[in-house]
């Protein structure tokens, strides 16, 4: 949970993490907490939305709201005298949710978290999204809100400008009613969407299935997975140099995604016990349905979480890992940073951490830090695969 004494900063940097809108002032934080953090936890979106909040509130009378992937509780805390519903497919946003509340000395309880895979049951008067980096998520939520409508509902999506494709527009206007856009503010904007109660709402196609090259393997992914209609090219590269070896006992599917590379490892190595991890709760409930579904007696554990916080130190045989290189639509290092660390930590002495990337990110750098041996295995023109050493 926060603790203040991880946060100290000068008063200049302190700046930084207080948000200034029309519902007051809060300090929110970005999370995992990283030393000398330089993003901010929220964007221009963020605060559009909520200062076009100020009348719609007030004419509304206690509104019902759902707050949907809202990166670090931004929305949340600042809406949450409405006690609003929150919904989000990240683990750590909803970590950063409770941490940011009790940071504003608000009641946790005053906000209703749920995970992207069960909706709340209630009707909402507004409806309120952060554009998600996923189209497939998006349709898959307007899909699944047509329960949550009531006849007078607004729906608003909210992003930076260059996030909202066309694309987003035609979903709304599809799934929910006309759409009317603001004008752009700091390079953000807001889509909003009046209920149409005489539309037409085809059936959810997701999760989306499919036979995985080569196998006889069903493969069902969740509208949150990437490259969720077939392998993607990575994988199938990973998939192809993936160790076989009695020594390999205790192994972590590190970032699982769908878990067809922890799926295929444990094809070839029968005794090993699995571990999936992610922090995508869609992404681990893909995984466990598709390994559960090729091998039903075999020992595995799914674990929606932040990277390997609450393992074993020294525990484990061998991660296998393919970072991701973006937290929501932020693109840095520092996850695949924080996960070769805890890797070196929960890994036995002589334990391996397999990583795949692509070449130009250099991961190589950054495994030298903690790894007394590091080695590329193989590469192609695209993608490295890399082994470290404990």
């Amino acid at each position: 949970m926060y603790n203040p004494k991880e946060t100290k900063k000068t008063q200049k940097e302190m700046t930084k993490t207080y948000m200034q809108v029309a519902q007051g002032q809060f300090q929110i934080l970005r999370f995992p907490l990283e030393k000398n953090e330089k993003l901010q936890a929220w964007d221009a979106a963020d605060e559009y939305l909520l200062n076009s909040l100020e009348d719609k509130c007030e004419i509304e009378k206690e509104p019902k709201i759902l707050i949907i992937n809202d990166s670090f509780g931004a929305l949340a805390v600042a809406l949450s005298a409405f006690k609003p519903c929150v919904v989000s497919d990240s683990y750590i946003s909803q970590s950063a949710t409770r941490n940011n509340l009790q940071l504003n000395n608000i009641e946790v309880e005053s906000v209703g978290l749920f995970n992207s895979l069960v909706l709340p049951q209630e009707k909402f008067d507004l409806i309120l999204i952060k554009a998600p980096k996923t189209l497939a998520f998006l349709e898959d939520l307007l899909i699944r809100l047509q329960g949550n409508l009531l006849a007078h509902t607004q729906l608003i999506v909210a992003g930076m400008v260059k996030n909202l494709s066309a694309s987003v527009w035609k979903l709304m206007a599809r799934y929910m009613g006309e759409t009317t856009p603001s004008k752009a503010v700091k390079k953000a904007r807001l889509i909003y969407a009046q209920v149409d109660v005489g539309r037409e709402v085809p059936e959810n196609p997701y999760p989306v299935c499919y036979l995985l090259e080569n196998t006889n393997y069903q493969i069902c992914n969740h509208s949150n997975i990437f490259s969720h209609k077939s392998l993607d090219i990575g994988t199938r590269f990973f998939l192809e140099h993936l160790p076989q070896d009695q020594k390999y006992q205790q192994v972590v599917d590190l970032g699982c995604g769908n878990g067809v590379v922890g799926l295929i490892f444990s094809e070839k190595n029968p005794d090993a016990e699995l571990h999936f991890i992610d922090e995508s709760f869609m992404a681990v409930a893909s995984a466990e349905q598709n390994f559960k579904q090729a091998f039903a007696t075999r020992n595995a554990s799914f674990i929606a979480g932040d990277s390997l916080t609450g393992f074993t130190e020294c525990s484990m045989d061998l991660v296998l890992c393919n970072p991701p290189f973006h937290q929501q639509n932020t693109v840095g290092g520092h996850i695949a940073e924080r996960m070769f660390l805890q890797s070196q930590k929960v890994l036995k002495l002589g334990g391996e951490l397999w990583v795949i990337g692509n070449r130009h990110l250099g991961y190589h750098v950054g495994l030298k830090k903690y790894f007394s041996r590091v080695e590329v295995l193989v590469s192609n023109t695209k993608f490295v695969i890399i082994k470290a050493i404990k």
